[in-house]
């Protein structure tokens, strides 16, 4: 098949090159967001599947919006059997969903019904899911609950961060969207109507939703951690500034530390929660880069009785 593959991040990557190097369907063009600033600089930079597809050699179209004319004006010129999408991330008009033969093929990093949107990753990890996975299904016009053509599974690790599970979930799920088009294209695989019954939403996180509260059990500390790293950046406030906790490690056989009361040892930093406490491993201090926890707990001399989060920001 001819197709036009949508995506942005780094995470789409692996899929485009699974689809690049596929010798059943030729990639005609991609499509992907503008150039953003990025860096101290602040210079325009183009996203990782735009760098990527320029390598190879393929148009690369870079819609403001895609119901912009002069894109579905190109779409249609080019004519895709098929549009293959990771991570895209805007929202596509039915105009544009009109235009393949077998419309647009999202590669979502859930098992749907199961965390419908933007953060599934995230979401599963919060949530304590012992297993996960990604399904391809057919994109409409509601939110990621098109017919599926096809789910792998992936064990959710006790140490795994949003960040880690979404790595590997990239990498399997590059294989599952190319045995999909390669399904499609010779018609042995049929989309199946999502159930009913299991529906659970996965909004994008924001920078509150990464806030420790550290009257919560120490598993809901833990679990806020991995799931907020690297994106928004689980954080808490030490002395009225933010402290961005990168990796804590639980130790259910501390409990004599009061929700967020900060004990220092040797090598060693704990933290209090609802239940017992956790070790922080590495932590960030607001304008620096991020550090052990003992070596942060050294430079700033924390006083016996002081706890994170005591504080709003100042």
């Amino acid at each position: 098949m001819k197709l036009v593959f949508a995506g942005t991040p780094e995470v789409a990557v692996p899929a485009l090159d699974a689809l690049i190097a596929s010798d059943r369907h030729e990639v005609a063009a991609v499509v992907t967001r503008p150039d953003a600033p990025a860096g101290r600089g602040r210079r325009l930079v183009a996203s990782p599947v735009a760098q990527r597809a320029e390598e190879a050699g393929i148009e690369v179209l870079r819609p403001v919006r895609p119901r912009d004319e002069d894109f579905l004006a190109r779409l249609r010129e080019i004519a895709p059997d098929c549009c293959p999408v990771v991570a895209y991330g805007a929202l596509l008009p039915k105009a544009a969903l009109d235009i393949p033969a077998h419309g647009w093929v999202n590669l979502h990093f859930s098992l749907l019904p199961a965390w419908r949107g933007a953060a599934p990753v995230q979401h599963a990890i919060l949530a304590g899911d012992e297993m996960t996975g990604a399904s391809t299904f057919q994109i409409e016009e509601g939110l990621d609950s098109g017919p599926v053509y096809g789910v792998i599974t992936e064990h959710v690790r006790t140490t795994d961060t949003s960040g880690d599970l979404l790595t590997r979930l990239a990498f399997a799920g590059a294989g599952l969207l190319s045995a999909t088009m390669d399904g499609i294209e010779d018609g042995t695989l049929k989309a199946v109507p999502q159930p009913a019954e299991g529906v659970t939403l996965a909004p994008k996180l924001t920078v509150e939703d990464a806030r420790v509260d550290w009257h919560v059990p120490a598993l809901r500390v833990d679990r806020v951690v991995r799931g907020c790293t690297p994106a928004p950046g689980a954080w808490t406030v030490f002395r009225g500034e933010r402290l961005k906790l990168v990796n804590v490690q639980l130790h259910p056989d501390r409990t004599e530390l009061a929700p967020g009361e900060l004990m220092v040892g040797k090598n060693n930093v704990y933290a209090g929660t609802g239940s017992h406490a956790v070790e922080l491993l590495w932590v960030q201090p607001q304008g620096k880069k991020p550090m052990r926890a003992a070596d942060w707990a050294r430079g700033v001399r924390i006083a016996p009785g002081e706890r994170l989060g005591a504080a709003d920001v100042g």
